[in-house]
């Protein structure tokens, strides 16, 4: 989540941030412009989480996996959902002091992949809020449509406390680290075209088993998949918060890092989620044969200034499905000897 260095504390004492953010359970906003997936887009991202599949580099690797043109990586709606998500806490949800709001958990609903020419749109609601442990619990749902046709839908569960005072210095300093520039995208008049027209009927693809995918007679519960080792240095991070739009300061400046109370910069919840997304993909055999994708984030990677951090991931077969040749995988992500996923899982479909 994109820090917004620029915010205005209510000046009414009696406004309490968390009963304006119940009230506005179910609100709803469509972005006014659309996101248009370009090919280098997709490489710089694949790029970024350390995928090398090929389709998405290679418009021939593409095609041997049954993919017109390159296909996104599972994580590249972060991408889409930063920008689209900006207005619900510039304009409604507001109160909260957005250094201080953790992204615990993200679920992805594929209907098809995301892949070069798409022109998403972001349809943002607030899907519900409640409070515990001491902080207040909001999830957003983005449905993502391209024309007349369903992407995806993701699910991102976030935790923020309300500030009544904000921390002057915390402000300041960010303020003096960020990227020059507005903190969202500039207004634009909806446009026309390609945007689904008003009261059209939504086109609802279904992930298929594409060319490549592993099949369902050679899998079995308990099947493990490879353990794979990634390494992130600090030079990773801040790649990362450029291709993905994430520009917080905690994932690459120790000073704000301290000041917010983390031992060390931290990667990204979404970049950690990705590099677990193509020990899944590459198993797998296509990228386009995963129907959804789900992360709860428990405990942070830390990166040291001089040596690269290190994630080991690992896989099981967790259950099968005969009847739709489906089979749910479960992916353990470990750093410094800590699990850093709660609960990951993907639901594949198999030939």
């Amino acid at each position: 989540m994109t820090i917004n260095t620029e915010i205005d504390v209510e000046a009414d004492p009696a406004f309490d941030p968390a009963a304006n953010a119940a009230a506005h359970v179910g609100h709803h906003y469509c972005v006014e412009d659309y996101f248009e997936v370009g090919r280098e887009q997709i490489r710089e991202y694949a790029r970024s989480v350390q995928d090398k599949h090929p389709a998405h580099w290679d418009e021939a690797g593409a095609a041997e996996f049954g993919h017109e043109s390159l296909i996104a990586p599972l994580t590249f709606f972060s991408k889409v959902g930063i920008q689209a998500n900006m207005r619900l806490f510039e304009e409604i949800v507001t109160g909260y002091d957005l250094s201080q709001i953790m992204q615990t958990d993200m679920v992805l609903e594929f209907h098809r992949p995301i892949r070069v020419g798409d022109r998403l749109v972001s349809d943002v609601y607030l899907h519900s809020f409640r409070q515990a442990f001491g902080g207040d619990i909001l999830v957003t749902r983005n449905v993502v449509t391209s024309g007349d046709e369903l992407v995806m839908v993701a699910y991102t569960t976030l935790v923020g406390r309300t500030s009544v005072e904000v921390d002057e210095k915390l402000v300041s300093a960010v303020n003096n680290v960020l990227v020059q520039g507005m903190t969202g995208n500039p207004r634009v008049e909806r446009p026309s075209a390609p945007m689904r027209a008003e009261g059209a009927p939504l086109v609802m693809p279904v992930v298929t088993a594409g060319p490549g995918t592993r099949a369902f007679e050679d899998v079995a519960v308990g099947d493990e998949l490879p353990v794979s080792y990634r390494s992130i240095t600090r030079g990773d991070l801040v790649n990362y918060a450029g291709v993905s739009g994430d520009g917080n300061p905690i994932h690459w400046s120790d000073s704000i890092a301290e000041m917010v109370g983390l031992d060390n910069v931290v990667a990204h919840g979404m970049l950690t989620m990705g590099l677990a997304a193509a020990t899944i993909t590459s198993w797998l055999g296509n990228p386009g044969s995963v129907k959804d994708y789900s992360v709860r984030f428990t405990s942070p990677v830390y990166v040291p200034v001089d040596t690269p951090a290190q994630i080991e991931f690992s896989g099981r077969v967790k259950s099968t499905d005969p009847a739709t040749r489906t089979a749910v995988i479960a992916i353990t992500a470990k750093s410094e000897g800590r699990k850093i996923f709660g609960r990951a899982t993907a639901t594949v479909q198999l030939r």
